[in-house]
């Protein structure tokens, strides 16, 4: 039976080096790890709409806002925009008239995409077919801040192998894992001092979900095996067989490499253990 542990081992062999950007790298990472469509399609009771793949969606309507996912095909108001303007609304949250994209959109782990895979997801959402869904701009109750940081100048990802740094990257930067499974704050979510402790509350067709504690604290996951842990992240599936809730995207988790979610197995199994959020 394949473990983390065995995969570590033979990570070196496996490792690749990081490649120059393109489709297929961003169409692996917008229909894998990244799971783009888990805001961006239409979701409804029995999983995405994905005839209308990337078209929009209501993502999170509570007291604080009534955020948007927008259409980010060629047929949404980003098909105007130049692959840098897209790029940086991506990775630092701000459109090319200079406004803020607000929460839930992940900035503060988006702002850790590397260069590479940043303008491969880029490259990729040229190439999705066109739709033509509207959706209206997102509406917020919270003062936004001027920004999530300093301008982004470059990025570079670590290797890609079995390692607690790339599991990290593909958790936080590309999955942002780490954004839904830790509880949210007055600032956002409390990656400082909370961070994988669980608790954020999602709510949509499906009704209500609250993320898990992905921490080695006997609240998280520190009872289940390797094998367990991979099951429900990509079949959303807990060891009693019972089915677990959206938006976890578990069809996009079940498209990624044994690798990758190798990497992501070796980072949890390290995290700090903390109790439910």
């Amino acid at each position: 039976m394949r473990t983390f542990f065995a995969a570590f081992l033979m990570s070196t062999a496996a490792s690749v080096a990081n490649a120059e950007p393109s489709v297929e790298r961003g169409e692996y990472l917008v229909r894998g790890p990244a799971g783009c469509g888990n805001c961006h399609t239409p979701q409804t009771p029995n999983g995405p709409d994905m005839s209308n793949e990337l078209g929009g969606f209501m993502v999170e309507k509570n007291p604080a806002f009534e955020a948007w996912a927008v259409n980010i095909t060629p047929g949404g108001r980003v098909a105007d925009w130049t692959n840098d303007e897209l790029a940086r609304a991506i990775r630092e949250g701000i459109r090319p008239d200079g406004s803020l994209i607000g929460p839930p959109m992940p900035m503060a782990l988006y702002r850790g995409l590397s260069d590479d895979d940043l303008y491969s997801i880029v490259a990729f959402l040229r190439t999705v077919p066109a739709s033509q869904n509207e959706t209206p701009f997102s509406t917020y109750n919270i003062p936004l801040p001027p920004a999530y940081g300093p301008p982004v100048e470059s990025v570079s990802a670590p290797a890609r192998a079995v390692t607690v740094e790339y599991g990290e990257y593909l958790a936080g930067p590309v999955a942002h894992c780490m954004e839904c499974h830790t509880p949210m704050g007055d600032q956002g979510p409390m990656l400082d001092t909370h961070l994988g402790a669980g608790g954020f509350e999602f709510h949509g067709p499906w009704g209500k979900s609250v993320s898990a504690n992905l921490t080695t604290h006997e609240d998280g996951l520190a009872n289940y095996t390797d094998a367990e842990i991979l099951k429900m992240i990509t079949q959303g599936v807990r060891p009693d067989g019972s089915k677990m809730l959206p938006p976890m995207g578990y069809h996009h988790y079940a498209a990624m490499t044994e690798n990758d979610l190798d990497a992501v197995l070796v980072y949890l199994r390290q995290l700090p253990a903390l109790p439910d959020g």
